[in-house]
């Protein structure tokens, strides 16, 4: 492949090999209850699902054009249910997806309060705008999206509130 043919597949990242995250894999106690959760917050569809090791399930949502989770529901695994503090899980420590629009953003964010999902607080980065969130089997992930008003060079720390979002 020419380089100038990399240059035009790679959004951001001219000749980069990549153009985004293909599936991460997480574990449930309950698939029903996690499809529905992604399904009525992000509008997630169930692209298929089959047999599990040990009579457990595998599923496939897809919560984006080019991103899914690949769900696992094993009998007898406990480790959906294990809790523990960020920075403390690992080589992966929580999932990030990328909001379509900052109206979608707004609109996820919503679902995800009404829910009890997350505390509607919105972090400004500088670059992105992040919200935080707990799906049903306590995985930790946040929602970020470009910030409009956000200026170039300017990275703001952790808990630095965006402004237009009220709690």
């Amino acid at each position: 492949m020419a380089p100038e043919q990399l240059q035009e597949e790679s959004e951001g990242n001219p000749g980069a090999l990549l153009n985004g995250v293909d599936h991460v894999a997480v574990l449930t106690r309950d698939t029903e209850r996690l499809h529905a959760f992604y399904r009525e917050v992000f509008d997630a569809t169930v692209r298929y699902e089959v047999p599990g090791p040990g009579g457990g399930r595998i599923s496939f949502l897809q919560v984006g054009p080019t991103t899914g989770l690949n769900i696992y529901e094993i009998p007898g695994n406990t480790e959906a249910g294990r809790q523990t503090p960020m920075f403390g899980r690992g080589r992966l420590d929580h999932l990030g997806l990328r909001a379509a629009s900052p109206q979608a953003f707004g609109v996820i964010r919503e679902r995800l309060v009404a829910r009890g999902a997350s505390d509607g607080f919105v972090t400004d980065f500088g670059p992105t705008l992040s919200l935080f969130f707990r799906d049903p089997d306590g995985l930790e992930a946040e929602v970020c999206v470009p910030n409009p008003a956000g200026r170039p060079g300017v990275h703001n720390p952790p808990g630095t509130p965006a402004s237009g979002y009220q709690p």
